[in-house]
């Protein structure tokens, strides 16, 4: 069987879990799928960002930037009918079905069956946080590709349901697909790496850890209001650590470090070589997960599987991925976060636990379960 994956809006270091997604996917199905034919479709720019097999290949093709006339022309076709160089271009490929990764059917292909993998609807529910434009892509788009997609994949069982009941998506044509963690994900032992990260960051005591890009929906301010609760009324010593892409929010995060006084509490690294994360899960105390939105989750696996403590939010997807492994909160309420963080800092005994039930939860996850079940969803797409 000959199957596409369209990575045409493919972009790394913007993408955050679903870059991760991705990438592990792309490792992972040419050797579950060992019978099938594999062929990625994107710019020349990400040509380079998958390593190629036996049964998987590169298409690329330019994707011109604004000012060009055939971004032009391009988008008045696409406007018009749906059509353009880069659909033309896709149509081409020989594929039984199309695997558009990224929430949206786009360039926009129904010529053979397709499978869209649908990220969150997070603006239903949060349109505050997007722009205008923003929004009215994802009206005209959303909706849209998840009705007519052959078949549809989610991460979470949340997304399915709000898929059913805010796009009226019947039921049998979603399949819930859990997400994996990367093998680097595990228990390590201090080593000269360990200290060196350390050094670098100038880490020089007990840290809780939170990797998110400075989106709104990820909750900084409210975190950053419960960290200041903690150091006036508790004395706490410890550091927040806060690394991810400066996105949307990111001056306004630094503006509110500065205001609020936490300087001296906070370390904002930005975006980190992939490579260090599971040695920051393991140096943590524990990881904290405000986020008022998610459609997985992919950090709280990766602590997990780190037998990193987990306090998280207790909203949409995130109960559903953590179990009974770590302790919620309610994400607006900067006193809820700050009594939860607080009942588990000092005691050694209740964040030992946590580890042993983290790693035990961990292992419900796996990116060649997640492939091999994808695998799966293509050929059952075409009959």
């Amino acid at each position: 069987m000959n199957i596409c994956l369209n990575a045409f809006i493919f972009s790394p270091g913007r993408m955050g879990g679903v870059e991760t997604y991705f990438r592990e996917l792309v490792r992972h199905i040419p050797v579950v799928g060992k019978d099938d034919i594999f062929t990625i479709f994107t710019g020349t720019k990400c040509s380079n960002e998958f390593t190629t097999a036996s049964n998987l290949s590169i298409t690329s093709t330019r994707i011109y930037s604004r000012p060009e006339l055939l971004w032009f022309k391009n988008a008045l076709l696409r406007r018009m009918n749906h059509l353009d160089a880069y659909t033309a271009k896709l149509k081409k490929i020989n594929a039984d079905v199309i695997h558009f990764p990224f929430t949206t059917i786009e360039p926009y292909v129904l010529d053979r069956p397709t499978v869209l993998t649908f990220w969150d609807m997070q603006h239903e529910f949060y349109p505050g946080f997007f722009t205008k434009k923003e929004l009215s892509h994802r009206a005209k788009t959303y909706k849209k590709s998840a009705q007519r997609a052959t078949r549809v994949i989610v991460s979470a069982e949340f997304t399915k349901q709000c898929l059913i009941e805010r796009y009226d998506i019947e039921s049998a044509k979603i399949d819930v697909i859990h997400t994996g963690y990367s093998p680097e994900h595990k228990v390590l032992e201090e080593s000269e790496e360990t200290r060196r990260i350390r050094k670098s960051y100038s880490i020089d005591r007990p840290f809780m850890y939170y990797p998110a890009a400075t989106w709104p929906h990820k909750n900084h301010g409210r975190l950053l209001e419960a960290l200041k609760i903690l150091v006036e009324r508790n004395r706490f010593d410890g550091l927040l650590i806060l690394s991810g892409v400066a996105m949307q929010q990111h001056d306004e995060v630094l503006s509110m470090i500065t205001a609020s006084g936490l300087k001296n509490h906070v370390r904002v690294l930005g975006y980190l070589p992939y490579s260090e994360l599971p040695h920051l899960y393991n140096m943590a105390r524990l990881l904290i997960f405000p986020s008022l939105f998610e459609g997985f989750g992919i950090p709280l696996v990766e602590a997990m599987a780190c037998g990193c403590p987990v306090l998280a939010a207790d909203c949409t997807s995130i109960p559903e991925v953590i179990g009974d492994a770590g302790r919620l909160f309610d994400p607006t309420s900067p006193e809820d976060i700050a009594s939860v963080i607080m009942e588990c800092w000092h005691d050694d005994t209740e964040l030992a636990s946590m580890r042993q039930k983290s790693l035990a939860r961990s292992l419900q996850f796996s990116w060649e379960e997640t492939a091999r079940k994808t695998v799966a969803v293509y050929h059952n797409s075409v009959h």
